[in-house]
């Protein structure tokens, strides 16, 4: 009897030991490879961020810059450029355009050297004094063709700013301020900073020149496109009539690194049984496009005739083996459309998230992650006295959910007929009793941004707790089934064999 289960004792240890290697290659190293940089990074941030007020009191005395002295012919071709300059922004300011546009600007500094730079600005005259007052001799101004081509048709340069990224800047700004700065002394620090990123110091300029022409902290951040989130936008614009902005950029920094440790602990949950489901399908095709096309070329040999369950594995693999490419070519194709239609149709985008979140155990920790946005979202748009309608359009915008959407959309419209918030809760079957309860009580004592907290903390200690079980749990689950399929596979194979044995025999 052992004899006979030495082979798939073999098999069962060969395959948790090749998990075993394959989880450490790909997820392990992979993994611990990225914290090592993300800790680094995060170190030398902190690092750079205890330098802050070291930069900020010799800020003006660093390094010299040296003098670079322009010929005569170049000072009188910059002066002619310099009156045509002047011209052309008399020009636009009769014309009374307030649209914006890019611009190409090149002058000279303090010391004489040369600068050159794009930046987005009402026209140029406005354009013009920003940067004198930034102590730069502007000689030229021109558009940026292909910049305002692209702004055109819907192609703007800059992009939604990292998570990581608006957690660094939020915390150098709240440093700033706490030190007494300015927010225009704040901006042009930072501006200084990043001089070596071009993309940094534009978006920088940007915010400082809407500050300068007299516009709100939340106004100019609104006017950078899709750069900054509209939750902070909203978050900062209430701070400013109540004055607590330091407060608020100190909370949205704690909210933004809450909400980024959650979502890596979601891609964490979906990458690392991705990678096996992955690994199986590879092994299966392995043995069934050369493993068992040995066997079959045995049977021949020997004359064997194979029946049943046997000769189903061995057609299933002739068939594999003789349309491998087509298979592979149309599950790539079947993939690209799925994901094309994802990202295009909202009815499939919902019946894709809907059938996830119905998958018994995972499907739980999708609900828990979304709960846990929503109502920490939810509590710091109420904590800041941010409007109710207004909530709900932000809360609807920060998820891709359309699930939840539908929920926020619903509820918007409950509000605007005079109804409770809790009304559009009840008796879904993707928010638990827990959470609904929760909102009517936080309605009738008047306290729904506490409650929210609370909500929200319960629901990501649940999505930690899920995330913690599922990498626990799904690796040996998922040996146990792939040695099962791979083990009936081959048996499938391997019993006719014995009666080849009892041939030679």
């Amino acid at each position: 009897m052992k004899v006979l289960l030495a082979p798939f004792t073999f098999i069962i240890s060969f395959i948790k030991h090749f998990f075993i290697g394959v989880k450490f290659v790909f997820f392990d190293a992979w993994y611990n490879l990225i914290e090592y940089y993300q800790d680094k990074n995060n170190f030398k941030k902190r690092e750079q961020h205890a330098n802050l007020n070291e930069i900020i009191e010799n800020n003006n005395d660093n390094e010299e810059e040296e003098q670079h002295v322009l010929s005569l012919d170049e000072r009188n071709r910059i002066q002619l450029e310099k009156q045509e300059l002047m011209k052309e922004m008399q020009r636009e300011i009769n014309s009374r355009k307030v649209s914006k546009d890019y611009y190409y600007y090149y002058g000279t500094d303090k010391t004489g050297k040369k600068v050159k730079g794009m930046m987005s600005a009402t026209n140029k005259m406005t354009l013009h004094n920003f940067l004198a007052n930034e102590g730069i001799d502007v000689y030229q101004v021109k558009k940026a063709g292909m910049a305002n081509f692209l702004k055109k048709i819907g192609l703007e340069q800059d992009h939604e700013m990292s998570t990581k990224d608006l957690i660094f800047w939020l915390t150098q700004v709240c440093t700033y301020l706490k030190a007494g700065l300015t927010l225009n002394d704040t901006i042009h620090i930072m501006m200084e900073q990043a001089s070596k990123d071009k993309k940094k110091k534009r978006l920088y300029e940007a915010i400082s020149y809407e500050l300068t022409l007299g516009e709100s902290f939340s106004k100019a951040l609104e006017n950078q496109g899709k750069v900054f989130p509209p939750l902070l936008i909203n978050m900062v614009k209430s701070a400013e009539a109540t004055g607590e902005i330091i407060k608020t950029l100190d909370d949205m920094a704690n909210y933004y690194t809450e909400i980024d440790k959650t979502r890596k602990e979601m891609i964490s949950a979906i990458i690392y049984p991705a990678i096996l489901l992955i690994f199986a399908i590879a092994i299966l095709t392995f043995i069934m496009v050369y493993v068992i096309p040995e066997f079959i070329r045995i049977y021949d040999q020997a004359g064997i005739v194979v029946s049943g369950f046997t000769l189903t594995i061995i057609n299933i693999s002739k068939y594999i083996t003789a349309n491998l490419d087509v298979i592979l070519l149309i599950a790539f194709l079947v993939i690209i459309v799925l994901l094309l239609l994802y990202k295009k149709s909202k009815g499939v985008r919902r019946a894709i998230q809907s059938f996830g979140m119905h998958i018994p155990f995972f499907g739980k920790i999708i609900i828990y992650h979304e709960l846990t946005l929503f109502t920490k979202t939810f509590a710091s748009l109420l904590r800041n006295s941010v409007y109710i309608t207004s909530s709900m359009e932000i809360l609807s915008n920060i998820t891709n959910n359309e699930v939840y959407k539908d929920i926020m959309m619903e509820t918007i419209s409950n509000i605007a007929r005079g109804e409770k918030i809790s009304k559009s809760f009840y008796h879904k079957w993707c928010i638990p009793d827990a959470c609904y309860y929760m909102i009517v009580t936080g309605e009738a004592t008047g306290e729904l941004s506490l409650m929210m907290e609370k909500v929200a903390s319960y629901f990501n200690d649940l999505h930690k707790s899920r995330v913690t079980n599922l990498k626990s749990f799904l690796e040996p689950i998922m040996i146990v089934v792939l040695a099962l399929i791979v083990g009936v596979v081959i048996l499938a194979v391997v019993i006719p064999m014995f009666s080849l044995y009892g041939q030679i025999g």
